[in-house]
């Protein structure tokens, strides 16, 4: 039998290529809103970053996110990164 294949993607701020569910996705939506999609099905441009603090952090800072997304991430959705990697651990 064949092994099953594992979806990789890539960390928008580190470059690195990751299993999908070791990374979390953010969503921009046809209306520009942004969330943070933890079933990784959510329809609308998604970037994904690595389940890492010091990768969050980076992202904020570099602006990363909001390149990729072409859109403006509000504080909050940092905030939630945040908190799902720290219950995450």
């Amino acid at each position: 039998m064949k092994p099953k294949k594992i979806p990789m993607r890539t960390c928008v701020v580190t470059k690195e290529k990751y299993p999908k569910k070791e990374l979390i996705r953010i969503v921009r939506d046809n209306l520009g809103n942004v969330s943070v999609d933890v079933t990784g099905r959510a329809n609308g441009r998604g970037a994904y970053l690595k389940k890492d603090l010091e990768v969050v952090n980076k992202a904020r800072s570099s602006k990363a996110l909001e390149r990729y997304l072409e859109v403006l991430i509000p504080e909050g959705i940092y905030e939630e990164l945040e908190n799902i990697i720290k219950n995450d651990k």
